[in-house]
């Protein structure tokens, strides 16, 4: 198998081009409209008020309301709900994200503590946890990561934990020995994109190296499971996405999500496609047979949606790999 790390050539070209690249943004790049397929209804459950109600009254941000999150509704009527630590500003300016860029506030050392705690009355079985870009802290933040863990295995201990971190630009090696050593059950990391459109749709980000972030996830812990998503939808080609998934099994990557980029606002990169259900159910299908434990592939796939029900289907996955390879060994193995 390719190692993930190899090409080195287009690795430094990449790394060029994003140390010194703007996102390329229309004035106002008109939102082009949704098919059918994607359109979804308002929230107005009870149970979509009482998530609301309870993260407002910890003192926490979500991911599902930062980023416009079209499930929102869904996800917060069973109250499931993504948590975006280390505040809400972000010190990047991704030409997709709804984030708002600036100068972030002081570290929140309450926060781990009160996210366990709204874990704790939610009943979570699962939960993800993310954060915004802290390129100014010395960690990238990684530190608050390991005290949320922490906090959730005290309070909590049988919710299992996902966790979807930013690359911690130019400190990613200690910063991910640290967090995989509080034993996350799932390390999620996004590629978002194919690595042609870094440039412009990543600026602040290097392909090659979120490859290796989650390469080294595994190298330390095989046991913690490997995820990474990409969006559809900005003007990839087919086979760059195919070669993304080979290039996430060469990182030995367990679970693959696949979504529809979604323009949040008119200030945002367009929508150059929006890709049909069959079509994410062809790549679903290409994925599958590529070796992933897990793939989730549809128009309102994001990283966190179904992450509870996805994550018991991969862990089943696992164990069912693990028997078959134990039976085949004793099979081969002498009377």
């Amino acid at each position: 198998m390719q190692s993930a790390l190899a090409s080195a050539g287009a690795e430094r070209y990449l790394n060029a081009m994003s140390d010194n690249a703007t996102p390329v943004v229309a004035e106002s790049a008109p939102r082009v409209r949704k098919p059918d397929w994607i359109r979804v209804k308002a929230p107005t459950s009870a149970g979509y008020a009482e998530t609301k109600r309870l993260m407002r009254e910890k003192g926490l941000a979500t991911v599902c309301e930062e980023a416009a999150c079209p499930n929102i509704g869904e996800c917060w009527t069973k109250k499931h709900a993504t948590v975006m630590i280390l505040g809400d500003v972000c010190t990047r300016a991704c030409a997709f994200c709804n984030v708002k860029t600036g100068m972030p506030r002081r570290v929140d050392p309450a926060e781990p503590q009160n996210l366990a705690d709204a874990a704790a009355e939610m009943g979570l079985e699962h939960i993800v946890i993310t954060s915004v870009d802290r390129d100014d802290l010395p960690d990238g933040g990684a530190g608050q990561f390991v005290k949320v863990i922490e906090a959730l295995r005290r309070t909590t201990p049988n919710t299992t934990i996902e966790i979807l971190t930013p690359d911690f630009r130019n400190k990613h090696m200690a910063a991910v020995e640290a967090i995989v050593a509080a034993r996350p059950d799932v390390y999620n990391h996004n590629l978002e994109t194919v690595p042609r459109l870094y440039p412009t749709i990543r600026p602040g980000a290097r392909y090659y190296a979120s490859l290796r972030l989650l390469e080294t996830v595994k190298r330390l812990d095989p046991s913690i499971f490997t995820k990474s998503g990409i969006m559809l939808g900005l003007g990839e080609e087919r086979l760059e996405v195919h070669q993304v998934m080979d290039d996430m099994r060469s990182a030995d990557i367990d679970f693959l999500t696949m979504g529809q980029y979604l323009q949040p606002t008119p200030k945002h990169t367009k929508v150059i496609e929006f890709v049909t259900p069959a079509a994410f159910g062809g790549y679903a299908a290409i994925a599958r047979a590529k070796g992933f434990l897990q793939v989730a592939a549809s128009p309102l796939t994001r990283s966190s949606y179904h992450a509870g029900e996805d994550f018991a289907q991969m862990r089943a996955a696992r164990e069912a790999k693990l028997a078959k390879a134990g039976a085949a060994a004793g099979g081969h193995a002498p009377a």
